[in-house]
């Protein structure tokens, strides 16, 4: 580890976890947003589903290590609403085990500390003639629709109130937007730019709402060797210093 200490943030899931730092992806701009307050890594998995994470669960985040996370941002769903083969093969999960799977990867993310907070991102809607188009050739194209993305982000959320988690309802956020379908993602399934800012946004609402003690959210974060210096730039006067640790100004969006 390297300190001072930090608090420590982990994106758990598929693949919209593990491409989070591509294209402008939300997992780049919680890192902006949190740098020099927070630590935050990315475990994501391409293809996975829940029965996949729910196998490795304890190597990924072992109960005995010495540092544990203060907050991790789970989300699977898409690979799990997939339609089945015949052959049992592929990501499909049937939705009651779907949510039992959910179940217990959040049990066990709750029982690694009494600081550990977590966050379940729900099943976002797709572009479905985006997806076949650039769906490989290489791959069965089993069927993936945006009824069954609709089910799997409610059971979720239904599963995230029954456990009293904080949860992101996407399916609803992102289909605010009008132009949903077209702007927001890359392949139909992955988030472009605008289809991330959609998910930080909601995200840090989540934050700023939680009760928690201490907040998470990124402006109650102190900012790390904040203090004054003489080496700061230097103000128009030529005879003070300007502290800019904090500033934002190289950020398109000022988030709240």
């Amino acid at each position: 580890m390297v300190g001072p200490g930090r608090p420590l943030f982990v994106l758990f899931g598929s693949s919209i976890v593990q491409y989070s730092f591509s294209n402008g992806g939300w997992g780049s701009t919680l890192s902006d947003i949190y740098s020099r307050k927070a630590d935050i890594l990315v475990r994501g998995y391409s293809g996975w589903n829940s029965r996949r994470a729910l196998q490795v669960i304890d190597q990924v985040f072992p109960k005995d290590a010495p540092v544990q996370p203060d907050l991790v941002v789970v989300y699977f769903g898409g690979n799990d609403s997939m339609g089945c083969h015949a052959s049992g093969l592929g990501p499909h999960v049937p939705l009651p085990e779907y949510i039992e799977n959910m179940r217990k990867i959040a049990s066990h993310l709750k029982s690694l500390s009494e600081k550990t907070r977590v966050i379940f991102l729900s099943c976002p809607p797709l572009n479905e003639e985006q997806h076949q188009q650039r769906t490989s050739n290489a791959i069965y194209r089993l069927v993936r629709t945006n009824e069954a993305c609709r089910r799997y982000s409610e059971a979720c959320i239904g599963l995230c109130k029954e456990m009293d988690l904080k949860f992101v309802d996407l399916f609803t956020a992102i289909q605010k937007r009008d132009d949903w379908s077209t702007a927001c993602f890359t392949d139909g399934v992955h988030f472009s730019s605008e289809g991330s800012k959609i998910v930080v946004r909601e995200i840090l609402k989540v934050l700023k709402e939680a009760e928690w003690i201490p907040s998470l959210h990124w402006k109650s974060l102190q900012t790390e060797f904040a203090e004054d210096s003489p080496y700061d730039v230097v103000a128009a006067d030529g005879k003070s210093t300007i502290n800019i640790s904090g500033l934002t100004l190289h950020q398109d969006i000022q988030w709240d």
